[in-house]
């Protein structure tokens, strides 16, 4: 978790500091394989060079970025889980219960549907 602690350390706070410290030390130790990194001033989490997921913070949410194509393939459970989506992330309410059911089937699927991606981003 060390690669987040300048990053946790920025948020006043003290909940959002522990929300956002819970979800990536979920991603962290569920998904051991997954190279945890700040980029653009925010956590993310990469495989083989590629993208896989990433997190930043606001006033009133969380957001969970995943591509655009992970938040049209699951557009409907995103709703079904109460949260609100752009094309290019997930907000989750700092009020809200986090659906990690949600979460990993989105990095599920970014890890199987990127296993041969040579970028880091999708073309």
């Amino acid at each position: 978790m060390e690669v987040f602690d300048e990053y946790l350390a920025r948020i006043d706070n003290p909940q959002h500091r522990a929300r956002v410290e819970e979800i990536l030390g979920w991603v962290m130790s569920r998904y051991t394989n997954l190279i945890p990194k700040i980029a653009w001033n925010q956590p993310m989490f990469t495989d083989h060079g590629t993208y896989i997921i990433g997190f930043s913070i606001s006033k009133h949410h969380i957001a969970v970025a995943p591509e655009r194509v992970v938040i049209n393939h699951f557009a409907d459970e995103i709703v079904e889980a109460g949260y609100d989506y752009s094309k290019e992330l997930i907000r989750i309410p700092w009020d809200s219960e986090v659906e990690y059911s949600l979460l990993e089937k989105i990095i599920e699927f970014n890890l199987l549907d990127k296993a041969e991606c040579s970028t880091f981003w999708r073309k």
